[in-house]
């Protein structure tokens, strides 16, 4: 999308997703998508299914859901599941990953409308929304306040806003995410992805050693809390992140950790942050969960 209404640093986090999304050998197993489910599903609703249904409620009229960075419409899928056969669904991402979801739609036999547009300029035809989900796209914009006040300009009175956008992490780890991502900034996609090997590999093998460590106090100056740690997840979320699942291939870790060190665009925020850019929206928060990776929201317009 080079039409010269984005900047510069979200002309290549869009190049970045039209990759990574292009590279379907890289996500999409059952095991991958199980756990994304998983997570998505409690974050959200403390995997509580009566939450979800809650959501789009009882009546019989049909929901209008704005996928605001649908990517590849997964995040949605498995979170909406069967909901999405009765309601209304709009797809709209900066980059032409909506192709992807597209496709992904129409075999798993759902019904979508969508566009390759800025989250800030959704298509005025699409009308305004009763539900907007944002999944780990509104810190890939320009700014993730600007992005929630336009977003929330789209919403319909009563309707909810879900998004998830990531924390500030331990400042070793701030300032190796940021020394990475300019390491990799002058390659190539396909370039970053293979730099990005060595340190997936490493991560692996970290947490194949499932070793236990003990700290034993507090290390304000690290942001490391006393307590005991994995050795890889104590390294994840205070040095670098290098991903592991045991059930992951390694294409499937190097795909996360790309999503993390690739885009110029990757903003971190406290929760007193996100919540503060929410009510200027004019938005009331009933769900904040902070997590070390990241802070989810629900939030209702009035």
């Amino acid at each position: 999308m080079n039409d010269g209404s984005v900047s510069a640093s979200q002309e290549q986090t869009s190049d970045t997703f039209s990759f990574k999304w292009g590279k379907s050998e890289s996500y999409g197993s059952s095991h991958m998508d199980k756990e994304w489910q998983r997570w998505l599903f409690e974050k959200y609703f403390d995997s509580d299914n009566s939450r979800l249904a809650g959501l789009f409620g009882a009546g019989s009229e049909p929901k209008k859901i704005l996928d605001a960075g649908c990517g590849a419409g997964k995040s949605a899928m498995l979170l909406f599941g069967q909901h999405l056969l009765q309601h209304d669904y709009f797809g709209v991402d900066v980059s032409d990953s909506v192709n992807v979801a597209s496709e992904a739609f129409r075999k798993a036999g759902l019904i979508g409308t969508f566009a390759q547009a800025d989250l800030a300029q959704v298509p005025d035809q699409f009308g305004n929304f009763d539900i907007i989900f944002s999944e780990g796209v509104l810190h890939h914009t320009d700014s993730v306040e600007d992005s929630i006040l336009a977003l929330a300009g789209r919403l319909n009175p009563g309707g909810t806003f879900l998004f998830y956008v990531y924390s500030r992490k331990a400042p070793v780890r701030e300032f190796t995410d940021d020394f990475i991502r300019s390491q990799l900034s002058e390659l190539s996609d396909e370039e970053a992805w293979e730099a990005l090997l060595p340190l997936t590999k490493f991560g692996k093998n970290l947490g194949d050693l499932g070793i236990e460590i003990e700290v034993e106090e507090d290390i304000p100056l690290l942001g490391i809390e006393k307590g005991s740690y994995d050795l890889q997840r104590l390294v994840y979320y205070s040095f670098f992140k290098a991903y592991f699942r045991p059930e992951y291939s390694l294409e499937e870790m190097n795909h996360i950790n790309f999503d993390w060190f690739r885009p110029l665009n990757c903003h971190r925020h406290s929760p007193e942050e996100v919540a503060s850019y929410c009510l200027a929206a004019g938005l009331e928060v009933s769900r904040l969960n902070v997590e070390p990776s990241g802070i989810t929201v629900i939030a209702h317009k009035s």
